[in-house]
């Protein structure tokens, strides 16, 4: 029998601070004024909001990873920002589930996003309220991905899959960090919760067939290849990259 010590959930959620940058979740009022929610950031694109500083938050946020990277294609660009944002989301969904026995609810309506920050300020929770942890693929999978992979391909050729390997992919990784913490802190209480609810997720529609149940490498690649000097993810479905046609090596899109 594992015995898993629990705590409450606190209102500045500081027991996810000891695990990195992407378990933490800033709460209250955003310090740099007000930020769109993620409901917003998912909502139809055709919706004007003229008052917001950054317009179609989905858009700025992919226009900023494409300049970053130097990406020759949007749809690179596309894969990065929904895997990071994927990432914070399994992060912090999985990182509460097993130190606190809890899930902070992450309704995208309370979820406020600065599509300009990086982790932990690119996310303000505005109200912490419990979830029971059994929630968590309904909170994070149908809440969050679901509707960021509608907006991604309302505005992007970008393909499902490729998206939803994203998923996966995240939760393994985040999976894989906390497991690194739990042993480095001789918690195997943490490490045993969190292998049986990723595994347990990794199983469900949406996610199942998205990376190899044993090693768990992707069935999909997340094209970080294409990026000029990128190489492949330690969890890439491929052994070596792809070779390139000779006119997309290092050549950035147009704005």
């Amino acid at each position: 029998m594992v015995l898993l010590l629990f705590v409450d959930l606190d209102p500045d959620l500081a027991a996810l601070d000891a695990l990195g940058g992407f378990f933490v979740l800033r709460t209250g009022a955003p310090p740099r004024g007000p930020l769109p929610t993620l409901a917003r950031a998912y909502a139809d694109p055709e919706v004007d909001h003229p008052r917001e500083v950054y317009g179609d938050p989905v858009i700025f946020r992919v226009r900023k990873v494409a300049q970053g990277l130097g990406a020759p294609e949007a749809r690179i660009a596309v894969s990065v920002a929904q895997q990071a944002l994927a990432a914070r989301l399994w992060s912090v969904a999985l990182g509460a589930a097993v130190l606190y026995g809890r899930l902070p609810d992450l309704d995208p309506q309370l979820l406020h996003w600065d599509p300009d920050g990086s982790a932990p300020d690119d996310l303000w929770l505005s109200e912490v309220r419990a979830l029971p942890v059994g929630a968590i693929g309904t909170v994070v999978r149908d809440g969050h991905l679901g509707p960021l992979e509608s907006a991604l391909r309302s505005r992007y050729r970008v393909s499902p899959g490729l998206l939803r390997g994203n998923a996966g992919s995240a939760l393994a990784g985040a999976w894989r960090q906390l497991d690194r913490w739990a042993r480095d802190h001789h918690r195997t209480d943490v490490a045993d919760r969190a292998r049986e609810l990723a595994v347990g997720l990794l199983a469900e529609p949406g996610l199942a067939g998205t990376l190899d149940p044993r090693t768990l490498r992707r069935r999909s690649c997340c094209l970080y290849y294409r990026l000029p000097g990128g190489g492949l993810c330690g969890d890439c479905c491929f052994d070596r990259p792809p070779e390139l046609p000779a006119g997309r090596r290092g050549t950035a899109p147009r704005s």
